[in-house]
Formats: C-alpha cells, structure tokens, sequence
C-alpha cells in the first residue's frame, strides 16, 4: 500500500484502530482475506467450516474452521451493485453487466450466445420522461432559458426554474410507474411490429422474436429514463436469424409507434387529515413517455461509428452501478423530512423525496415512503428479456467454479467431474456474524481496493500500448 502520507489526515480514532489492525498477528491474512473480496467496504463476517470427505473410507480429505481466521471470521464481499456503497463489489458488477449485454451484441459461445447475432438488426433506444417544468440546462443553441451559459458542471443543471410551479407529484409518481410504461412499451411494441409486417400477432411470435437489454439512469431532474438495447431474433431467439421482413427501419419505426401508445393512468385520491383543514386532492393523471425517444442503429465494433457494440456495453455498464444518488439524494431509505436537513440534501431532491413522502398517504399500495431516497422509482436498474444473452447468475457461477477449481488443485483435492477420479462429499456449516469494517479496517480495505485497481488500470493501459503497437507493426 502507499498510503502513508495520507495517514497524517486521520482522525486520532481512525489512526488509532489503523495501527490495531496493522500491528495485530493475523493482518497478513487479513489483508489477503480483503484483497480477495476487491476491497469490499462492506463485507460480510462468517463462522463456521467445511470438510471433504472420501464416502468409501470416511477418511477427512481436507478441513477447514473460521477459528484460525482473524477475529474467528471468514470476510466475503458484500456484493452490492451500488458504487456509492461499495465501489469494489459495483466494479464487479459492472462488469459481469459489461459482458451480458456484449455477449447479447457480439455473441459469445462460452455464453451461450452464437457469433451470428451479431447480424441480427438491433437498436440502442433511450426512452425518457415527459417534462414536470422548465429546468436549466445546457440546450443546443448554449444558452438556458433562463439566460445563462452554464458550464457543465453547474450546481444548477437540472433544478427548476420556478420550483413552486414544478409539478413534484408528477415526477415521483412517473418515477414510480416508469416499470408499468415499460412493461406495457414491450407489449405495444410486439403489436405494433406484427402490424407493420402485415401479420397476426401470433404469426409474428411464430416467426421472431424481441430481445432487450436495459438499465435506468437518472436525469439531473431527478427523473429516470431507460437505456435499451432491443434486438430483432428468430423464432429460438439468438440461435436462429430473423425473418427477412424483420428490418432495422421496421423495428425502429415499430418502437416509435408503441412508444406513442403507452398509457398509465393514476387514479384521483383524496386525504383530509384534519377535520379543521381543506382536503388534499391528487388529480387523476395519465402517464406517458416524453417526446424525446433516441433511436440508434448499433454498428459493428470498428465500423468507425459513434454507437458501436463497445459503446452501448459500456455505457450500459456504467450506469448498472449508480442511482438516485447522482441527483444529489441519498443511497438508503429515509424516515422522515427531518432528516432531510440533517443529512444536507440539495433543495430539488429534497423537494422530490418530501413529495414522495406526502403522497405516501394518498397512494399507500406504490410504497412511495420505502421508495423516496430513489425518488419513487421502485423497479430494477437492470434487467433483460430471456433469451437475450446469458444471466448475471451464470457469470457469477463461472467464477465461483473458477476459484473452486483453483482451490482443489492447489489442496490436491480430485475434481468431482472427473469420472476417473473417486466421488468426494464436502460437508459445509456457516452462520451470519455481522458485516462491515471497524474505522481503520475501512481505511486499509479502500487503500487495498485503490491498488488493485491501479493495477488493473496499468495491466489495460501495457495492453492498449501493445495493441497499438501490434498494429503499427502491421
């Protein structure tokens, strides 16, 4: 680690518990118990042990027991998809999204995905939120309706221009229904493509099928909309071609027009909680997407195009890992407006989450308390249609069975698919004992987390430099 200088910045506890940690017997396996979480920030502590044993002879291959561990614990990475909370577990995450959805792109045999779909036609299609009021930003022609060139980094992005007139109701609840506009644009779309090939909807599921990918992000607004890759296949999805009928400007205009139809209404409700007060009346709204849909054709890595396979996997990619906390809110849910102010939240997304908590009363079924730190957005980040590629389950099997092949050969243990080799029986007993770091643990597992990515930064940079390289030779 090289993160003695900054040791100097420490609070006299955090020091303190820095050099517990550092002078104690086990740090060594405490840190290589950490390096091989990433340097999750929250890990979580384990008891227990595992032992492998030969059924024929009942003879202990190998045993294993938390109770030589650090603190009597085994530290496992947390796993969580949020940047905020854990930047080593989102990285991971990231990733494992990375290959998901270029797998779906490029295909990938080894993810059960073929090379041919790559052929298929396929959009990336971005599908946002209706407006709830002017805000500022940073238009086309430079310069805000407000008057102002602002730079890209300005506070102000994204915040009304008149916060008593935007429709904050509107918002949260948009965000909360956004899973039902999507839900009902994926039921419109398969309509509006068997319309548009003269065909049944049953002849057309007969003869395609629409496979996505997509993730949420939110707008500096606070509202979210949906990023997607939506891909034409045959029948048996990526394994076989589409129809000849199954054109890019068929899809494409297919996902204009359903996108257009999209209706969720929000009936009208009522609360007076006071005898002594005017009744609180939320009109009956009808939710739609906004009239800003992006729909781009995605070219073939090296085509020299802008919406490249690489492009759309890692712009996906990066945002699988973040939320709400980008407008300015925070990542865990939140009890009460008082806490607003003591947690600092910025005026807009307080507004947004004290909307979400008044409307909570009127609309109790759409758990807009539980959900006011997303700012009523209550569906996942990130999801796929079936047959799009492989799963985030398979994935995290590969490397799970990676490191446990790794493990039995450096025990010497046989590989239990091998027929030649005798069944082995491991026996395994685990119980939940807390999760988390103390301050100076925290401290060393984000120094830990900042090498192994300064690694793997330069490992990529020697081998761009050697792509380059390679090609300049030819």
């Amino acid at each position: 680690m090289n993160d003695t200088a900054t040791l100097a910045g420490l609070d006299a506890a955090t020091l303190t518990d820095v050099l517990r940690v550092a002078a104690s017997d086990g740090f060594d396996r405490w840190q290589e118990q950490i390096r091989r979480t990433g340097g999750c920030s929250d890990p979580i502590r384990l008891t227990g042990g595992t032992k492998t044993i030969d059924p024929a002879t009942k003879t202990v291959l190998h045993s294993y027991t938390t109770d030589t561990e650090p603190g009597g614990m085994l530290r496992v990475a947390c796993g969580n998809r949020r940047a905020s909370r854990c930047p080593a577990c989102a990285w991971t995450y990231a990733g494992d999204t990375y290959h998901l959805i270029r797998a779906g792109l490029t295909g990938d045999p080894a993810k059960g995905t073929p090379e041919t779909v790559r052929d298929h036609p396929r959009v990336f299609a971005t599908l946002t939120a209706p407006s709830f009021g002017p805000v500022h930003n940073r238009p086309d022609t430079g310069r805000c309706r407000c008057g102002t060139l602002h730079p890209e980094d300005a506070p102000e992005l994204g915040t009304p221009l008149n916060p008593d007139t935007y429709d904050y109701a509107g918002a949260v609840l948009w965000n909360n229904y956004a899973s039902d506009l999507w839900r009902y644009f994926t039921i419109y779309l398969r309509r509006e493509i068997a319309k548009r090939a003269g065909l049944t909807q049953k002849a057309a599921r007969e003869q395609s099928r629409v496979s996505f990918g997509k993730v949420a992000e939110y707008q500096k607004r606070g509202a979210v909309h949906f990023h997607a890759v939506i891909r034409f296949d045959g029948p048996e999805g990526p394994d076989s071609p589409p129809p000849a009928w199954a054109t890019l400007d068929l899809l494409t205009d297919a996902i204009h027009g359903a996108a257009g139809r999209v209706e969720v209404d929000v009936p009208p409700a009522r609360r007076q909680p006071d005898p002594d007060q005017p009744a609180h009346i939320e009109p009956a709204r009808t939710l739609r997407w906004g009239t800003k849909l992006d729909v781009q054709p995605i070219r073939a890595f090296g085509e020299g195009k802008k919406i490249t396979e690489q492009a759309v996997a890692s712009y996906v990619a990066k945002y699988a890992t973040k939320a709400a906390e980008t407008t300015g809110t925070v990542d865990r849910r939140i009890g009460n407006k008082e806490a607003l102010v003591l947690l600092g939240v910025p005026d807009h997304p307080r507004r947004l989450i004290e909307a979400c908590l008044d409307l909570h009363a009127l609309y109790p079924d759409r758990k807009l308390r539980d959900w006011a730190h997303m700012l009523g957005f209550r569906g996942h980040f990130s999801t796929k249609s079936r047959r799009y590629s492989t799963t985030l389950g398979a994935l995290r099997q590969v490397r799970a069975d990676y490191r446990a092949t790794q493990q039995r050969e450096s025990l010497g243990l046989p590989d239990p698919d091998d027929e030649t080799e005798a069944t082995t029986l491991t026996l395994a007993h685990w119980a939940y004992a807390g999760h988390g770091h103390t301050p100076g643990e925290s401290w060393l597992a984000a120094s830990i987390h900042r090498d192994i990515q300064l690694s793997r930064e330069t490992a990529r940079e020697e081998r761009t430099a050697e792509a380059l390289t390679t090609e300049e030779a030819w």
